[in-house]
């Protein structure tokens, strides 16, 4: 099998600490995702993505390999009950004039995996709600379903 990649890039007008912290602080993210990141976000810590619901059910897991705030984290990204090897995400942010653009690459894909499929919906609809939340204060419902036609 194959290794694939997918990359995202949006632009935010905020701060790299404020995008930052919406990724890192569970409390944030919660807000816009659904779901919080739970780490200490030092190299080689551990990091859990929790449902935010009463289940508390760890979504994804993996490992801090970089955190270097407010500018560049990268962690590894696997679902706890796949077959497939972890992924790896790359968060980096810069500024730019009174914005950011936040770049997002997920890769070591194993092509044709379930992960890669989700993702390449998932994060447009988690950023788009970030982008939304962090500019307006009102998140998209990330995971509203289309209506029937």
């Amino acid at each position: 099998m194959t290794d694939t990649k997918f990359v995202y890039v949006t632009y935010i007008s905020s701060t790299p600490d404020k995008i930052w912290d919406a990724i890192v602080k569970g409390e944030i993210a919660r807000q816009y995702w659904g779901h919080e990141n739970v780490s200490d976000w030092k190299p080689g810590s551990k990091w859990q993505h929790v449902r935010d619901d009463a289940s508390r059910t760890v979504a994804l897991e993996g490992h801090v390999v970089e955190s270097d705030h407010p500018r560049r984290l990268v962690i590894t990204w696997g679902d706890p009950d796949s077959r497939f090897k972890p992924s790896r995400v790359s968060i980096i942010l810069e500024p730019i004039e009174d914005m950011v653009r936040l770049t997002i690459t997920h890769d070591e894909l194993q092509e044709g995996s379930e992960m890669a499929s989700k993702i390449s919906s998932g994060w447009p609809r988690v950023l788009s709600s970030l982008k939304s939340f962090l500019e307006t204060g009102k998140p998209l419902k990330t995971w509203a379903q289309p209506k029937a036609a």
